[in-house]
């Protein structure tokens, strides 16, 4: 088939598109931007007749990928560590790929562009075939590996679980609100071009180095797609730049979606690749390290900083910010102790770090023992039931953290934390930026201009909320985190499957009731609450309660 043959079908394509007459069309996926001045160009120029077999080809070697690995036994070759975290990952990320599937058609009527309505169709499709042969992946996980509870039950639970609420605010950050801040910023802007690359190249190698040679064949197969993505982003992005007017909403939703997706992503895949893998050779990366190549050389200084051309301000502060947060705020391992804190509200077990992982830590995070190390310890010498709670209701020196209204990302770093009442609650955020998103982004009227098109963070949002006042027990029952016995628990801080040496609903009953942070800050009197704040930016790291002497 000849370029100019397909040169021509696109052509043809747009004079299919047309404007009904015959009614007043219902703007049912709103937006507060406008495309008067906007000229009209699909820079790929994808069509339904190439596509369909370059797809047809890559899906061929990803089922013959899978036939080879079950031929070879590759699931039982994996290291266990990795494989539970997988749990986590593959329930969350089929609801990305097709909350992303469900955004392309919002931006039919807001984007006036014929020729991009070509591309997002053809994203619509990539992005159901991404759920689809992800969710097969989980399935063979499920079928081949050693212990598939968890997998069995998890695109179910990871709606409502203790980790998984997170990923959940994240995919729904693609179909809620502004169409274009929600399906061209947030998702094909930010998110595609510049955090897939540690989503879908970084982890990949993670993912071999400990065994796993499904996921790399899987997500590359994913990734390649996303070029195509990136050009529907761009294109809408230089259509929004041709009208002055739309330049307040840009800066606003590219402050807000890099801060959102640095939250997000760089807490679950920063923690999946460091404390989910067995490899610790010195010479491979860190995901700091990971992410400065990923994301900072290859986003920001060469996509991201071109745009200044434009007159664009770009979030330069927002970037050195984030950097900062991995590499010298420790964010990542804050997240990762966060998620092995509250590991018996989870259904994957959460493996102990052992003297190689230290050694490791504290050759690419110098100081990292100082920090977390004792903390860890504690972790694994909890980890077996032997009358004791759970770490979770243990002193070991660590102050239950309060959840961030915004990402959901509990408020690790301590010195950020900051709050505010807004529509009548007190709500906390991990930083000032997320505190912006919900008491000025996320609002009718944004500096002075009408914004009604944009969303709101409402709604029961925070895990602990949902169980204030439970018992642990009933809130495992509750989320079905339990194994075929009825009482064993799903999740463990252990690898060992050993029956003596597992947690059941019968040792969570002794423990005190879970109370939800939330709700204890706004029963506080406003002194009360002064203190509280006052006293948790003195918390930490690694959340150590506040020294007395202070």
């Amino acid at each position: 088939m000849s370029r100019q043959s397909l040169a021509k079908a696109h052509q043809k394509i747009q004079e299919l598109a047309w404007e009904p007459q015959y009614h007043e069309p219902y703007m049912k996926y709103g937006t507060d931007y406008t495309f008067r001045k906007a000229s009209k160009k699909d820079p790929l120029k994808q069509v339904l007749r190439s596509y369909f077999p370059m797809e047809e080809e890559k899906d061929n070697r990803v089922y013959g990928a899978q036939d080879g690995a079950i031929r070879g036994n590759m699931f039982r070759q994996v290291q266990e560590r990795w494989l539970e975290w997988q749990k986590l990952f593959l329930s969350i990320i089929p609801l990305p790929e097709i909350s992303a599937a469900r955004s392309m058609p919002m931006l039919f009527q807001a984007v006036p562009n014929p020729e991009l309505h070509n591309g997002q169709a053809i994203q619509m499709i990539d992005e159901v075939r991404h759920s689809t042969i992800q969710q097969n992946l989980k399935r063979l996980y499920m079928n081949n590996y050693i212990d598939p509870a968890g997998f069995n039950n998890s695109l179910r639970g990871f709606q409502g679980d203790y980790c998984g609420t997170i990923g959940r605010q994240f995919a729904e950050g693609f179909i809620t609100g502004d169409a274009i801040t929600a399906a061209s910023i947030y998702l094909t802007i930010v998110a595609e071009t510049a955090f897939t690359n540690t989503l879908f190249v970084a982890m990949p190698a993670e993912a071999a180095a400990n065994g796993d040679y499904l996921l790399p064949t899987v997500f590359h197969s994913v990734q390649s797609d996303e070029s195509r993505h990136i050009s529907n982003g761009y294109a809408t992005l230089l259509m929004a730049l041709s009208d002055e007017d739309n330049r307040l909403l840009l800066e606003r939703d590219l402050r807000y979606a890099w801060w959102n997706n640095h939250r997000v992503v760089d807490a679950a895949i920063g923690t999946f690749i460091e404390y989910g893998t067995k490899d610790r050779r010195k010479d491979r990366e860190s995901y700091a390290e990971m992410w400065r190549r990923w994301i900072y050389d290859d986003y920001y200084r060469s996509y991201l900083v071109p745009l200044e051309k434009y007159g664009l301000t770009i979030p330069h502060d927002l970037v050195e910010e984030s950097w900062k947060q991995i590499w010298e705020k420790g964010y990542v391992h804050e997240v990762a102790q966060f998620f092995a804190t509250g590991w018996l509200a989870n259904y994957w077990r959460i493996d102990a770090m052992t003297d190689k992982d230290f050694e490791w830590f504290e050759y690419k995070y110098p100081g990292w023992y100082d920090k977390y190390g004792k903390w860890w310890e504690n972790y694994s010498r909890l980890a077996t039931p032997n009358g004791h709670h759970p770490i979770v209701a243990e002193n070991v020196d660590y102050a239950y953290p309060h959840r961030c209204w915004t990402c959901m990302v509990p408020c690790l770093v301590r010195e950020d934390m900051v709050m505010q009442e807004v529509d009548g609650q007190w709500r906390t955020y991990c930083h000032e930026m997320c505190r912006w998103t919900d008491a000025e982004a996320f609002r009718p009227v944004y500096q002075g201009r009408e914004t009604p098109n944009m969303g709101r963070l409402v709604g029961h949002r925070e895990w602990e909320t949902l169980y204030h006042g439970w018992n642990w027990a009933d809130v495992v029952t509750d989320m079905g985190f339990v194994r075929d016995d009825g009482n064993t628990m799903t999740a463990q801080p252990h690898l060992n499957l050993d029956p003596k040496k597992m947690w059941t609903l019968d040792h969570l009953r002794r423990m005190p009731p879970l109370q939800s942070p939330n709700v204890l800050l706004n029963e506080m009197s406003d002194a009360e609450r002064q203190a509280f704040a006052a006293d948790y930016v003195r918390q930490g790291p690694a959340g150590r309660p506040a020294p007395a002497d202070a």
